[in-house]
């Protein structure tokens, strides 16, 4: 019996030991692939962009984002207020009407400087997949700049580019995020689920009409 718990216990730490690794060379590839197109303030005006795309985060019950989300807005202001990018995107979670990420950011743009006319709003970015499948489909962005931290950006790129956007994007790291640890166990597995999900390239379940940045960005402050 003991010869028996012992094998037991062997093979479920080779199991564990094997999933590691498995979910460490997935990380390693989306990490080394996406870093490349990653650039830094000095290097970001090199290219034209269609928009800067602003990816949701939480916002506080008084509707005002989060620290980690007001920092990709205000990194989206300054890339609007110094010419890098004339059109942005803010997308995030508006599935009902009981939580609204994409309408604050929005606001939180327009008081910093950015015109409101140039802000689009994605109401059914409710996944980073999701965001960037309707980047692509919807809003027919085909060289977005995306921004959010480091963390979650090397994923976002990923995913933007096996879609078959030129895409490129930007760190809005500015601090020590409280549940960072968190935040970066999390992403692990979730750059596994998206690694092999872009394989397969899913349609959203959240689509909508065509969206033209040639419009109004007003006219997508509600949703269809």
């Amino acid at each position: 019996m003991k010869k028996i718990f012992k094998r037991l216990i062997i093979l479920a730490l080779v199991m564990v030991i094997a999933l590691g690794i498995f979910v460490f060379v997935i990380n390693y590839k989306v990490v080394k692939y996406a870093r490349r197109y990653m650039l830094s303030e000095n290097a970001v005006d090199k290219y034209n962009y269609d928009a800067a795309v602003v990816l949701g985060a939480s916002v506080k019950k008084d509707k005002t984002p989060s620290l980690m989300l007001q920092d990709r807005l205000d990194k989206a202001v300054v890339l609007y207020t110094n010419g890098v990018v004339k059109k942005v995107i803010m997308t995030g979670d508006h599935i009902d009407d009981y939580y609204n990420e994409v309408n604050p950011m929005k606001d939180y743009a327009v008081v910093k400087g950015i015109d409101s006319n140039n802000v689009f709003l994605d109401h059914y970015g409710i996944s980073t997949y999701d965001s960037m499948y309707r980047m692509k489909e919807v809003f027919s962005t085909e060289k977005p700049l995306i921004i959010t931290q480091d963390y979650h950006l090397y994923r976002a790129i990923y995913i933007a580019r096996k879609l078959g956007m030129d895409a490129y994007g930007i760190s809005s790291n500015e601090r020590e995020y409280t549940m960072q640890f968190y935040y970066d166990f999390r992403e692990l597995l979730a750059r596994v689920k998206d690694y092999f999900k872009v394989m397969k390239k899913p349609t959203s379940k959240y689509t909508s009409s065509k969206i033209s940045l040639a419009t109004d960005g007003d006219l997508t402050n509600e949703k269809e």
